[in-house]
């Protein structure tokens, strides 16, 4: 008896039905969209920043860090610190190894220019290097990629152009240099002529500079070997107590909190393993990059969650008004109910298996719309789809379960409420 009654319920009803399945979808596929877009927008938001450069900087301990974290000029004559270019490799094999993006070393040396007397800043650096690692593994990181937003007239440098190098525009300007141009560079160490292959803008200080392959800088500073720092651009997690406790002091965690930071990507974990494998190091993050990209991800996040409660509370109080409606126009049958003998609680269950029933069957048609709707802001946004999260379908279904009961209770108060003799005798 108890199923036909609401069986019969559902079929007489069935326009209030469909709103309430409406309603229910519509919530449950914004949630359902926002939800997914939360959980899996924090390494594409990740990887679009990283194409705005590197977030750790590594350094020789001895290095004045203040000089390069802050960007003071390194001045000519100034004593050089190493990191030996043969652990570059050991970067890509920590814990976090695959949230290394990019990295590239540098090595800067001093010249001059076609017998000037006055000496530019030379880098040397790699461009597109294939490397080997220890795990027997391979990759190709370089400047090309960490830097892919410069300018470049011309061409990039190869790892093979040991006769060609590469020119800030500032540079090139003020000494009347263009892309084919045949330029003399000379140190202690070397003398030698080179062809320019490419001028780039960066927009930095960068611009004053000449850039040439690792092994061409190392020539002219007379080392092998050896680089002067590194630039890592890492996928980090935001920062949080623990991440900032463990920053000042890693050796202030318990055993605990040191397995939970060591083992997620915040940034000074990464900076910390780095400096396990790179001999004589310092890992700093670049702050300003670092921090920027937690607020972003933080912020992003808080809107995916507020547009989520305010669609659920938008449909809790679509869902509370059309239950409601249903209810009082059922005033009748419910009284009919009552005055036979049913009690409060059958009635309010009989409701309350109907209206779930029906936003069973709404969240499932929402649930499909929502992937949909996930996709299209993956591709749209961010140029690639967005993995559905197993852990959206529990949740989704307990929000919408829960708007549903909560949407439900002005109707069960109405209900509570309704005298039989009244709604019989029509007053």
């Amino acid at each position: 008896m108890f199923w036909r009654i609401v069986k019969g319920a559902l079929f007489r009803q069935k326009g209030k039905m469909a709103l309430i399945a409406f309603t229910v979808a519509l919530g449950a596929s914004l949630a359902t969209s926002m939800l997914n877009t939360m959980l899996g927008v924090g390494d594409k938001v990740n990887q679009e920043l990283k194409t705005y450069g590197a977030n750790i900087n590594v350094l020789p301990k001895e290095a004045s860090l203040l000089d390069d974290l802050y960007g003071m000029q390194e001045k000519e004559g100034q004593v050089q610190k190493y990191l030996k270019e043969s652990e570059l490799p050991n970067i890509k094999t920590i814990f976090w190894a695959y949230n290394i993006v990019d990295y590239t070393p540098y090595l800067n040396t001093w010249v001059s220019c076609n017998n000037d007397s006055k000496h530019t800043k030379m880098v040397g650096t790699w461009f597109n290097n294939h490397m080997a690692l220890p795990t027997g593994e391979s990759v190709d990181t370089g400047m090309i990629r960490l830097k892919n937003w410069w300018e470049v007239q011309g061409e990039w440098l190869s790892e093979n152009d040991s006769d060609s190098v590469m020119l800030g525009k500032i540079f090139a300007d003020r000494n009347g240099f263009k892309v084919g141009d045949e330029i003399q560079l000379k140190s202690n160490n070397l003398d030698k002529k080179f062809k320019v292959k490419g001028i780039f803008s960066s927009g930095s200080d960068e611009d004053a500079f000449i850039y040439s392959t690792l092994k061409t800088a190392q020539e002219f500073a007379g080392v092998t070997g050896v680089v002067n720092k590194v630039e890592v651009s890492a996928l980090t997690t935001p920062d949080n107590d623990l991440a900032r406790k463990a920053a000042k002091n890693p050796l202030s965690l318990t055993i605990k909190e040191r397995e939970v930071w060591y083992c997620t990507a915040y940034v000074s974990a990464i900076c910390y393993q780095i400096t396990e494998v790179m001999t004589d190091s310092v890992a700093k993050p670049i702050r300003q990059v670092a921090e920027s990209e937690g607020d972003i991800l933080n912020k992003t996040t808080l809107l995916m969650v507020l547009i989520t409660v305010l669609t659920l509370i938008g449909s809790g109080f679509g869902i509370s008004n059309l239950i409601t409606a249903s209810v009082m126009e059922r005033s009748n049958e419910i009284g009919l109910q009552k005055a036979i003998g049913a009690s409060n609680g059958r009635i309010i269950c009989t409701i309350l298996v109907e209206i779930i029933l029906t936003a069973i069957f709404g969240t499932v048609i929402g649930y499909g719309v929502g992937l949909l709707l996930t996709q299209i802001i993956g591709l749209t946004v961010f140029g690639s789809a967005i993995a559905p999260t197993a852990m959206v379908v529990p949740i989704v279904a307990i929000l919408i379960i829960l708007v549903t009961i909560l949407g439900s209770i002005p109707a069960i108060r109405y209900l509570l409420n309704l005298n039989p003799t009244e709604v019989l005798h029509g007053r």
